[in-house]
């Protein structure tokens, strides 16, 4: 087959072509890999991008649905009247990529039906173009949110991750929308330099399609662009971001005084609030990796993960891995994917995973092969992003179960450090009675706070808060005040999980004594009552 001279094979690149940076798919087709398979929402952006490189290539581009068959790019619907409509069926469309001649790069949108449906004879098809474009200049390139890969082309096809769209791609759509609306006097699109900044840097995370429906939105509700406008392109994003039903924005209102004791987590915490600015980056410090906090229940663990978003001003972002499980089969390790996308593109930001005990439950013993293995891919995909990641995403991980959590994942490198949030001693259950007192309009200081504490010994700090609520309940319902006797009451009646899990407590006690740090420092752990006295 005679072949046209092409960039990739002859001609030597410009001087311009040789400063400019490729991407991944510019690298994939010059070095003439025959089938790239995109997972990506932004398809247009995928089509723009394309185009692009087969003009540095000189190559045609042609592009393929179930409604239009193979046809030119760009080919308007008045043109599209006149298509083959037998391309419409896939197995004819790869058949007529086999039979052009000329260098051409190949859009299939939206193949992955054909493929998730094991249809023997696309799968076969795909298996025949692959060998037959190897000595060819020309690519298909497969464009689809979502990913299916039949096992017989795991070897033919290489999958790539579109990145989501950076801060430049941003502000040319920003620029783009204020130089198409600029001439409407309604609307007030003049924008200083920080503003302008604030607002490019408030859509990372999003696609342009979503960013420019934010922006039209922002421009109807507030006439133009501003401080106001900010405020509902954060919240859309917020909605936005909610849709995967992976990853929620969490707006924490909790602050250090909302938890009593840990002081030697609080003081690791606090000293680390600053490594985000560029005086630390110019010192040469790292930004932290994260922290897993294991321990007992109801002992602060999550309250903690909500505080530091607002110690170190950054947004948090829950990360509901349980949901990762119960979608469509096949996606669950693309979700991961995703979220991990959005987590990275909206950096600086903490990523929080509660109780990644029961999460990862499947990944070790016999769950793995219950569910196809899809635990074990989700939780590899996951590690492997949490010991080679560049951004600053600061992840806390909460887990109760330390027997459920899979030994890869507590080794050196995945995790700044492991803290063990234990029982409260007597001085952090006197700091809880006065934290909750105070956060429900009580004088702590009307209280007798060492007999409440050491009343409540072996109480978590979750069972000291429910004890107030039920002594509030009763002297409500008796029109009289809150008193010490009345939470005294209601701590008697309560029957704390440290009793009632007493041999799984002191297991985890061992374990953690000399494989994690203590959230507590010795000193405030002094005085207490035999908690601590342990047989190891």
């Amino acid at each position: 087959m005679q072949k046209r001279e092409v960039p990739s094979a002859s001609r030597q690149p410009t001087p311009d072509e040789s400063r400019r940076p490729m991407d991944e798919l510019e690298i994939l087709i010059r070095a003439r890999y025959p089938l790239i398979y995109v997972v990506s929402w932004e398809e247009q952006r995928v089509l723009h991008r394309v185009a692009q490189i087969a003009g540095r290539l000189s190559k045609s581009v042609f592009e393929w649905s179930v409604n239009t068959g193979l046809i030119p790019a760009g080919t308007n619907l008045q043109s599209q009247k006149n298509r083959d409509t037998a391309t419409q069926d896939p197995l004819v469309a790869l058949g007529s990529v086999i039979e052009h001649v000329e260098p051409a790069l190949y859009v299939f949108k939206d193949f992955h039906p054909f493929l998730k449906c094991q249809n023997m004879a696309v799968i076969r098809r795909m298996r025949e173009v692959a060998a037959a474009l190897k000595n060819t200049y020309k690519t298909i390139v497969i464009v689809s949110p979502m990913f299916e890969m039949p096992p017989e082309l795991e070897k033919e096809v290489t999958v790539l991750d579109f990145d989501l769209p950076k801060e430049n791609d941003f502000a040319v759509l920003l620029d783009r929308i204020v130089e198409e609306v600029k001439g409407n006097p309604k609307l007030n699109v003049n924008v200083n330099g920080p503003m302008r900044e604030q607002i490019v840097h408030s859509l990372l995370g999003l696609t342009l399609s979503e960013a420019e429906n934010v922006i039209a939105k922002t421009l109807v509700q507030h006439r133009g662009l501003g401080k106001q406008s900010l405020e509902v392109i954060n919240s859309e994003k917020k909605q936005i971001i909610r849709k995967s039903g992976l990853l929620e924005y969490y707006d924490a209102e909790e602050t250090m005084e909302s938890v009593g004791g840990l002081d030697s987590l609080k003081s690791w915490l606090v000293k680390r609030s600053v490594v985000f600015s560029d005086q630390a980056r110019s010192f040469g410090l790292p930004a932290p990796k994260g922290v897993l906090l294991l321990g007992v229940q109801g002992c602060g663990k999550s309250l903690m993960a909500k505080t530091i978003s607002r110690i170190w001003q950054l947004p948090l972002l829950r990360f509901d891995v349980g949901r990762v499980f119960g979608s469509l089969v096949g996606s669950s390790e693309q979700n991961v994917r995703r979220a991990i996308q959005v987590a990275e593109s909206v950096a600086p930001v903490v990523f929080w995973i509660d109780e990644i005990d029961k999460a990862f439950r499947g990944s070790r013993g016999s769950g793995a092969s219950t569910d196809a293995g899809t635990s074990s891919r989700v939780f590899s995909t996951f590690l492997t992003w949490l010991s080679e990641k560049k951004s600053p995403v600061f992840v806390i991980a909460t887990a109760n179960d330390i027997s459920a959590l899979p030994p890869e994942l507590l080794r050196k490198g995945r995790f700044d450090e492991i803290f063990f949030v234990d029982l409260p001693s007597l001085a952090e259950r006197r700091d809880i009675f006065r934290v909750h007192l105070a956060k429900r309009k009580m004088d702590p200081a009307t209280f007798d706070l060492d007999t409440l504490a050491r009343t409540a010994e072996g109480y978590s700090g979750a069972e000291i808060e429910e004890a107030i609520i039920s002594a509030m309940f009763d002297a409500f319902y008796d029109k009289q005040g809150l008193t010490t006797e009345r939470v005294l009451d209601s701590v008697r009646q309560t029957v704390p999980l440290s009793r009632t899990m007493k041999e799984d407590i002191d297991e985890l006690r061992k374990w953690a004594a000399s494989r994690a740090r203590a959230a507590t420092s010795p000193d405030a752990a002094q005085g207490e009552e035999g908690r601590r006295k342990l047989e190891i």
